[in-house]
C-alpha cells in the first residue's frame, strides 16, 4: 500500500516551491491570478498548498484556506506573514470531508488539487454542499486530454507523478464536476485542452 497523499507532500514542503519555480514562473503565476480575479464574497480555497495563491488575494478579503498537509500549510502560515493577509484563517483539513456548514462560502477557489485528492468526486460534492446558491467554483487544473495522442505523454508522465505525489494526470476533472452536481458555466483551454480554467455553480 502507497504511503498517505499528505504525508508525502509534508516530506517535501520545504523544497516544494522551489522544485516547481520554474513553471510557476512560466505559466502559473498568470494562471493563479486570472482564477483569483473571479472570486468574490467570502472565500475558501481548498488544497491552498504552500500558499502560492495568496499574493493575488485582495488584502481585505476573506479568506478561509485549507490543506490536508501540516507540512504545506506551515510554509502558508509564513506566506500569510509576508502577504500581509490579516483576514486568513488556516485549517488543517480534508477537502473529502470539510468541517464547514452547508451554504457557507460565495467563491470556492480550487488549484492544481483535484489531480491529488483519492476520491475526487467525494472531495467535489463537498465543495458543492459549502457553496451558497448562486456562489461559484473555480477550477485551474490540469486533467485528461480529448486528444489520445496526447494522453500517451500524459501516461508516461503519470508513472512518475503517482508515485512521487499520488498525482494523476489522467483525471477527467471536468467531468467530474458534472458528476458531483455542479453545473459547469464555462470551461476555458489553457494549455491545449490539458490545463483549463473551469467555472462551476451549485445547481
Amino acid at each position: 500500500m502507497g504511503q498517505n497523499p499528505s504525508r508525502k507532500y509534508s516530506r517535501i514542503a520545504k523544497v516544494y516551491d522551489l522544485l516547481e519555480s520554474p513553471i510557476e514562473r512560466l505559466l502559473f503565476q498568470k494562471l493563479r491570478k486570472e482564477a483569483i480575479s473571479n472570486s468574490y464574497g467570502t472565500i475558501l480555497e481548498v488544497g491552498v498548498g504552500t500558499g502560492k495563491n495568496l499574493p493575488y488575494y485582495r488584502k481585505n478579503v476573506e479568506l478561509t484556506a485549507v490543506d490536508f498537509s501540516i507540512g504545506m500549510l506551515n510554509i502558508a502560515k509564513n506566506k500569510q506573514k509576508e502577504t500581509g493577509q490579516k483576514g486568513l484563517e488556516l485549517y488543517e483539513m480534508d477537502v473529502q470531508n470539510l468541517k464547514f456548514k452547508d451554504d457557507t462560502f460565495d467563491t470556492v477557489i480550487s488549484t492544481f488539487v483535484f489531480c491529488t485528492v483519492p476520491d475526487p468526486i467525494a472531495g467535489l460534492k463537498e465543495v458543492r454542499r459549502v457553496l451558497k446558491p448562486k456562489g461559484k467554483a473555480i477550477f485551474l487544473g490540469h486533467m485528461k486530454s480529448r486528444n489520445p495522442f496526447i494522453n500517451i505523454i500524459l501516461s508516461i508522465m503519470n508513472l512518475f507523478s503517482m508515485n512521487l505525489l499520488g498525482t494523476s494526470m489522467l483525471r477527467e476533472t471536468q467531468h467530474n464536476i458534472e458528476l458531483s452536481g455542479m453545473t459547469v458555466l464555462s470551461a476555458e483551454n489553457k494549455v491545449f485542452d490539458v490545463i483549463r480554467l473551469i467555472i462551476a455553480t451549485k445547481s
